[in-house]
């Protein structure tokens, strides 16, 4: 019998503080392939050719209350103005692991929303962040990293845009 390894806690960084207590939510990007069909002469039907990243990778997060760091970067010009890093640690409630999972993000606030302010109740803040960077790193071995201006994308360690940055003198 095997059982799933659950996100049985985690903690956010951003910019090199430690947000712990503070974190409730991360929402973490979803990766998508922009997947273009084709069909040429000869063939009995369409495949998708890979267009490479399709979309803004996106981050969101959930504070329980005011952070006022969070906006030191809001409105910068870098695309790479803030550094987000999750840590997670998934357990399997059948073997005794911990599974550490870290997730770095380079990108800028784009979306501040702090919700409703109400004496006596619960508060939240949610941040949006569009990313230009992501790692994620799982039990110490890199599984993906996305630099987008870096023209890099590795899986499990495979440079796949090594040949074109070489055919493209970069």
């Amino acid at each position: 019998m095997a059982l799933p390894k659950k996100l049985k806690d985690m903690n956010l960084f951003a910019n090199g503080d430690s947000w712990q207590g503070q974190v409730q939510s991360v929402t973490l990007p979803t990766l998508t392939r922009k997947i273009e069909e084709w069909r040429g002469g000869g063939m009995e039907g369409t495949v998708g050719i890979d267009m490479g990243i399709d979309g803004l990778m996106t981050c969101e997060w959930t504070v329980g209350g005011l952070i006022a760091a969070m906006f030191d970067n809001y409105g910068s010009s870098r695309i790479d103005a803030d550094l987000l890093r999750m840590t997670g640690s998934y357990e399997s409630d059948d073997v005794q692991e911990v599974v550490p999972v870290e997730v770095v993000m380079r990108g800028r606030h784009t979306e501040i929303d702090m919700g409703d302010a109400q004496s006596g109740e619960n508060t939240e803040h949610t941040v949006t962040s569009t990313l230009s960077y992501y790692k994620l790193t799982i039990n110490g071995a890199t599984v993906i990293e996305i630099d987008i201006p870096g023209y890099v994308f590795k899986v499990n360690g495979e440079d796949r845009l090594a040949e074109r940055r070489a055919a493209l003198g970069l």
